[in-house]
């Protein structure tokens, strides 16, 4: 499977995430504690957003290793944003290329996946007709991950992102229903306008991987008043997880199995994520 976060609050160096933490995005890549596998190295990605507002994120992703590219180093000691997403790579079959790897970003959207759809090879003819023929051309990967994401555009992830993303759960479990395939879906889900996150915990079988998000930031200037780090981070700044990045008591909390969650300026969201069939 694979590894990400989504963050967004106070412009930061994209290193403060990816690689300063003691379990750093890059740590997790060569032992990651809670994923299926110890190791993610089937490649990288990053994508971010501009600090003088919304735009067209830039992306940067790799096919080797992240804890080995020096690229990679270097873009995220010199890269400040207010919103990103980094994603580690641990194959499911599809192929290790550069448009395997996630975040996809279409226009100002950006959509990163920890999962699979199983037997996507059985499924993938019946799902990939699915998708908006305007949209098709812009595939250019052979991943389950980026047909998710096309399937949610088509069924309006623009408009009303999480009733999109419940259409698209919905279409791949009825199709994987038709082909006898038991338990089709597995996701965690990361997808951003580049003003709000939408962020998705969900499996078929009731059984999701792992996914955490970081408490609320007021909180943790009145749990933690001497912390410089935490000093700096406004109120709005929130992360979402595959794993804790630390240990500071507190810090985390698990997303509720079949839930949703919103970061947007003012009160977030969480709710209840329930597929339906399109």
């Amino acid at each position: 499977m694979c590894r990400w976060l989504a963050y967004s609050g106070t412009p930061i160096r994209l290193e403060e995430l990816l690689y300063k933490p003691r379990f750093s995005l890059i740590d997790q890549s060569m032992h990651s504690r809670l994923g299926v596998e110890t190791t993610n190295g089937d490649g990288f990605g990053v994508g971010w957003y501009p600090v003088d507002g919304p735009a067209e994120p830039a992306l940067m992703r790799g096919v080797g290793p992240a804890w080995s590219d020096a690229n990679l180093r270097e873009v995220a000691r010199s890269t400040v944003s207010p919103l990103f997403l980094a994603h580690i790579r641990a194959s499911t079959g599809t192929a290790v290329q550069q448009t395997n790897c996630h975040p996809f970003r279409y226009q100002n959207w950006l959509w990163q996946h920890n999962g699979a759809i199983r037997d996507f090879a059985r499924l993938k003819r019946d799902l990939v007709l699915a998708v908006d023929p305007d949209l098709y051309p812009a595939m250019t990967g052979s991943t389950d991950s980026e047909v998710m994401f096309y399937l949610a555009l088509t069924f309006g992830l623009r408009d009303r992102p999480i009733a999109a993303i419940e259409r698209m759960a919905g279409l791949v479990e009825s199709v994987g229903r038709a082909y006898g395939v038991p338990d089709p879906l597995q996701m965690t889900v990361a997808t951003t306008d580049g003003d709000r996150v939408w962020c998705v915990r969900y499996s078929t079988e009731g059984h999701s991987r792992s996914l955490f998000y970081s408490t609320a930031t007021s909180a943790l200037h009145k749990l933690y008043p001497e912390n410089k780090q935490l000093a700096r981070l406004s109120d709005e700044t929130r992360l979402v997880v595959s794993e804790p990045l630390g240990e500071l008591e507190g810090a985390w909390q698990p997303v509720p199995e079949s839930s949703y969650g919103v970061i947007q300026k003012g009160d977030d969201e969480l709710g209840r994520f329930e597929p339906a069939v399109p």
